[in-house]
């Protein structure tokens, strides 16, 4: 395992756009187990104060000396730098989806446990106040019917970001994802996809609306309905039918609701996926779950789709 220098973990940020910015950043500076120490974008200024570059492989060549980076650009190039990090024996944080293809996240892991790296496909909505709970909470219950819907309006919360309507940009599935790291969680058995539609625009590559039924093990139906077509009230909300009454997650996992009236409520992710990371780099273990990407994957391979009027952002 690469060693770490004076107890702190440099980290430097792979692209610098509003995750990078609005999370990232402000989790690092809040965590004393991490040195920010570089940031990587050819377009972007960079934070001042902080070297930046115009690539990766020039910030290993001719930068400070790093332990880890994040990842943070769009999933489509995410392969070939997490590859170089690891080869040089850098941890990686691959924000999520961890990748654009299963198969690339497989060789990652493959890699980073040759170099004996740390490789973490951190699903930051896990780490919301609500999930930890649920998952407690459900363990000990009858799972009767789970409905997920997660709409919201992406002119909000996506505005130019034409990647994601790409091939390997998921589309709608892009904050799906989220609602499935959670769902696959929290539910005591593993679900899989039964039938889906997917809704793609007829000037676009990606769905902007989905439906979706999947089912436990046991047979307990699961539907999820993604929509970024939203106007209004946004909804991120997850709804378990139990023999001991309904669970429900809100805002994306959180706040939680029992049915005996607690609620959890606090905003702590990625704050969470960095005191993770850390304690992977410090113990020497990579964590890389792809359950929800394999969900997503299997939702693109066995989907219906049908073309919706054209949009534009």
């Amino acid at each position: 395992m690469p060693a770490i220098s004076n107890g702190a973990i440099r980290v430097a940020v792979v692209g610098m756009g509003k995750i990078a910015r609005d999370q990232h950043l402000p989790s690092i500076a809040g965590n004393p187990e991490f040195e920010f120490v570089a940031s990587v974008s050819p377009r972007d200024p960079g934070v001042e104060g902080v070297a930046n570059f115009k690539s990766l492989d020039s910030l290993l060549a001719d930068g400070p000396a790093i332990d880890a980076i994040a990842l943070c650009t769009p999933p489509q190039v995410r392969y070939e730098l997490a590859s170089m990090a690891l080869a040089k024996r850098v941890h990686v944080f691959l924000e999520k989806p961890p990748g654009a293809t299963l198969a690339e996240v497989d060789a990652l892991e493959a890699q980073a446990a040759e170099t004996g790296t740390t490789l973490f496909a951190g699903w930051h909505s896990r780490f919301a106040a609500g999930v930890a709970p649920a998952k407690a909470w459900l363990a000990e219950r009858k799972i009767e019917r789970v409905s997920i819907v997660w709409r919201e309006d992406v002119r909000v919360w996506h505005p130019g970001q034409a990647w994601i309507w790409e091939p390997g940009g998921l589309g709608v599935f892009d904050p799906g994802i989220n609602a499935l790291s959670i769902a696959t969680e929290i539910l005591p058995q593993p679900f899989f996809l039964t039938a889906a539609t997917l809704s793609t625009p007829a000037n676009r590559a990606a769905p902007i609306a989905a439906d979706l039924t999947f089912r436990s093990a046991s047979g307990t139906p699961i539907d999820m309905d993604l929509d970024w077509r939203q106007t209004g009230p946004q909804s991120w909300d997850i709804t378990v039918e139990t023999d001991a009454g309904t669970l429900s997650l809100a805002k994306g996992g959180a706040v939680l609701t029992l049915p005996n009236g607690t609620v959890h409520n606090d905003d702590e992710e990625y704050p969470g996926l960095y005191t993770r990371f850390a304690s992977l780099i410090r113990g020497g273990r990579s964590e890389v779950d792809t359950t929800p990407f394999t969900l997503v994957a299997d939702a693109f391979l066995r989907g219906t789709r049908n073309s919706v009027e054209a949009f534009d952002d």
